[in-house]
């Protein structure tokens, strides 16, 4: 199967080009003008679109069993709302329960994933220690293509990974060559502010952000680029939403750690005053961790993405509808925490970076796109425009609007966080391995079409902290 992109300017994250672009089986076969085309190839006039690598986002959890319930967005329709907002690769999670074999865990999701409709790679959590976590993260890192692990420092009494685990995690990806991750807020702080905002009497939505509030993030950054340090293992940070996070990266990056930080889209564009809405529902629909903070945070955020102190953006994509937010309607603490976004981020990230000046075209495909590929191992087949790498295509309008509403969003739940926002910037077409899976507002998306992203240890970034630590 062939498809000719005809006509179109070619951005990266490095350029920008008029040029045609072949794809072949899934591939990108040929960059330039009057290329030589096989018979009975399918043509796509691009006119006067962008063609950008299609969009990567590090962070989802499709299909999560969490706080009593499950995501409403399985592998498929997830996948398939991030085909039509421009997204054709997703990295998610797998989160053993405590005492579940890392193995177990990671088949189950594999089974659940089948469903994908674009490309998708695992992090794999690490919820609790014993030899047998040891072997098989080896396992999973030789055998399966798996090259990061994911640390939850929250949410205590379920899945928080205390310092114990957290060196010992660390040290065993120092071994195998793969990249730890953190979700960095301090479990114990949280733990005990919920109690005492209980006992006050604050049981709404708005004791989510007073009981995580800034300082718990930034200790747990903290701590956790400290014992990398020591350790000598690169790390990344998911879904920093304070200022002082980006400080501290700023900070260990100064001093030459190798650190790399993740802002959400909502956490850039969201701030605290949706925790004060009278209406319980709309209220408990922004219940994320962290949570959204106030406005002097994001115009952090923006000038840590600009800067290069935080490299990617995501979404921590984890959809829970009405009823199921409904469970802590008389605690906040029994929320499940969790929004949307995946269908939205590209153009949020366009219209509020590129349009407002913050962010180049070629600045917006690094952190939307071939950033994560680098950092996570999968560039150039991800994230590239060049011979050889996968056909994930998006082809961009940079001139037509569009206003986000959950009536008219294919994300499977029935609140929008980015609901009414008019943003100029969409994807016209969707082009994942070859194949037009989105056609100006006509979802194509194929069942079991995406394909599970096996991916190498000791990559780049890696080789050259252990390089620079060999040399100290």
């Amino acid at each position: 199967m062939s498809l000719l992109i005809r006509g179109g300017t070619l951005i990266d994250a490095a350029r920008s080009l008029r040029a045609d672009v072949l794809c072949v089986d899934g591939k990108i076969a040929a960059l330039g003008a009057d290329l030589d085309v096989p018979a009975g190839t399918e043509s796509v006039d691009a006119g006067d679109l962008l063609v950008m690598p299609g969009g990567i986002d590090p962070h989802t959890h499709m299909q999560l069993p969490f706080m009593g319930t499950v995501a409403s967005d399985d592998f498929y329709s997830g996948t398939a709302a991030g085909l039509a907002g421009g997204t054709t690769s997703i990295i998610d999670f797998v989160i053993p329960n405590p005492q579940q074999p890392l193995l177990a865990a990671f088949n189950e999701w594999r089974g659940w994933a089948e469903k994908a409709a674009s490309d998708y790679a695992f992090h794999v959590a690490v919820t609790w220690w014993d030899e047998s976590v040891h072997r098989d993260m080896g396992t999973l890192a030789h055998e399966h293509g798996v090259a990061s692990f994911k640390h939850f420092m929250a949410y205590k009494n379920a899945i928080m990974a205390d310092d114990e685990i957290l060196v010992n995690s660390f040290r065993r990806a120092l071994e195998l060559g793969a990249l730890p991750t953190v979700h960095a807020e301090n479990g114990e702080l949280v733990f005990q502010l919920q109690k005492e905002l209980i006992a006050k009497g604050i049981t709404g939505p708005e004791g989510h952000p007073l009981s995580r509030p800034p300082a718990v993030e930034a200790e747990a950054v903290n701590r956790a680029i400290r014992l990398a340090e020591v350790i000598g293992v690169p790390l990344y940070i998911v879904h920093n939403s304070a200022r002082q996070s980006v400080e501290a990266i700023a900070r260990a990056r100064g001093e030459g750690q190798r650190v790399f930080g993740e802002v959400l889209a909502g956490h850039l564009l969201i701030d605290d005053s949706v925790y004060q809405d009278p209406d319980f529902t709309r209220a408990a629909a922004h219940v994320m961790s962290p949570p959204f903070r106030p406005k002097e945070h994001q115009d952090a955020l923006w000038k840590g993405l600009q800067a290069g102190h935080l490299h990617t953006t995501a979404t921590d994509h984890c959809c829970f509808c009405a009823p199921q937010k409904a469970a802590g309607r008389n605690d906040f603490t029994k929320i499940p925490n969790g929004c949307g976004g995946i269908e939205d981020r590209m153009s949020v990230l366009w219209h509020y970076g590129v349009n407002s000046g913050r962010l180049t075209p070629s600045e917006f495909v690094a952190v939307t796109s071939t950033n994560a590929a680098r950092i996570f191992n999968l560039y150039p087949r991800k994230g590239a425009l060049e011979v050889g790498a996968d056909a994930d295509l998006v082809l961009w309008d940079a001139n037509a609007t569009r206003t986000i509403s959950a009536k008219t969003h294919h994300q499977n739940v029935d609140f929008n966080v980015f609901e009414g926002r008019v943003v100029k910037g969409l994807a016209r077409r969707t082009i994942s391995a070859g194949k037009l899976t989105w056609n100006d507002g006509d979802l194509r998306a194929e069942r079991g079409a995406g394909r599970y992203l096996s991916r190498p240890l000791n990559g780049p970034y890696f080789e050259a902290n252990s390089k620079r630590h060999a040399l100290a």
